[in-house]
């Protein structure tokens, strides 16, 4: 399953506290653009959908499309700040031993 870093929790808490959802979560939704590559879409919204599945981590919801859901399932969502702007970035998370 998605692995949330304590940086993009902050980010994802700091900036679902502030919009018109504050109850609500970051929706990570995917779109095939070709064979070998998938766009991932970021949203802000009220709660999960029906089959997405749920992560929380420090606070954070995240509601992982169930489309998504089997190409984040060794990745790691982190987030950097750079110019007042928040960087989400996916990177597989290593191998458990």
């Amino acid at each position: 399953m998605l692995t949330i870093t304590p940086a993009a929790a902050t980010a994802i808490n700091a900036i679902v506290s502030s919009s018109p959802v504050p109850e609500g979560g970051l929706k990570i939704s995917g779109a095939p653009q070709n064979d070998s590559q998938v766009a991932f879409q970021l949203s802000v919204v009220d709660g999960p959908g029906e089959r997405d599945a749920v992560v929380e981590e420090q606070g954070s919801r995240v509601f992982v499309e169930d489309t998504a859901a089997p190409l984040l399932d060794a990745a790691v969502l982190d987030a950097k700040v750079e110019e007042g702007q928040v960087r989400f970035s996916l990177r597989e998370s290593p191998p458990q031993p």
